[in-house]
């Protein structure tokens, strides 16, 4: 049945044309400094339409070992939706590597203590960008992680003041890095959850029914055909963007 409810939303996407698929982009690169003096890196999207001004916003999460510049079509596609696009480079990877002394950090020779920095990251982030930014809000707002970015970003979710609608979790993982996500899951309310995994990914789909029973409200699995994990879904599944856009749509339209 699941299966067939995103059919159907595919089907719809397609035949919706996009009033902001032929418009150019505002493009802002951040360097947003955390409390603890660590220099993080985001990028702030969103269509520079006439008349337009505020887009509501999806942040995109990497997952461990990746960036934000591993996406595949995912951010022009919900751009073309009308939605402002946060990627943030989570610390340790991409561009969001350097400490308070100048010291260059990766994820590879960081402790848990520095990952349990991640939804506080994510949560000084946001509120820079509602800050300093009025044409993006967070009143209708939406997450999409992959694994780490998941945790965090389920995390991150329990510290902002204004709850996101959705969260699309890429596979999931119970723990990750020191993370353990099921009682924050567990003190979200309301708000609903898409969860993707491979083929082959036996292990993230034991984790979605084992994640499911903390899930306050509705909690979705959709299972890919590709055999990949975390981002590489993306790129090996092409109908994932679209199939993460059209549930976006369903809370921020």
């Amino acid at each position: 049945m699941k299966r067939l409810l995103i059919i159907l939303t595919l089907f719809l996407f397609f035949i919706n044309t996009s009033a902001f698929s032929a418009q150019s982009t505002v493009k802002k690169d951040m360097k947003i400094v955390t409390k603890d003096g660590f220099s993080m890196s985001a990028v702030l999207e969103y269509p520079k339409v006439k008349g337009v001004s505020e887009f509501s916003t999806v942040v995109l999460l990497h997952s461990l070992g990746y960036s934000s510049q591993w996406w595949e079509t995912l951010p022009k596609e919900l751009l073309e939706q009308g939605y402002a696009i946060l990627s943030i480079d989570l610390r340790g990877h991409g561009k969001s590597v350097y400490n308070s002394k100048l010291v260059r950090v990766s994820w590879k020779s960081m402790t848990n203590r520095a990952y349990a920095k991640y939804p506080s990251d994510v949560a000084e982030i946001i509120e820079y960008v509602k800050n300093e930014n009025k044409r993006v809000f967070f009143n209708k707002w939406a997450i999409v992680g992959s694994d780490i970015g998941a945790v965090t970003g389920i995390k991150a979710a329990n510290i902002v003041n204004d709850k996101p609608k959705t969260i699309v979790t890429i596979s999931p993982v119970v723990t990750a890095k020191g993370l353990f996500v099921p009682v924050d899951l567990a003190e979200l309310e309301n708000i609903d959850i898409l969860s993707i995994s491979g083929t082959d990914d036996y292990k993230g789909q034991e984790t979605e029914e084992y994640l499911k029973k903390f899930a306050q409200s509705t909690f979705t699995e959709y299972t890919s055909e590709s055999k990949a994990t975390g981002m590489l879904l993306l790129k090996n599944d092409p109908s994932l963007t679209k199939i993460i856009v059209e549930w976006i749509n369903q809370y921020l339209k």
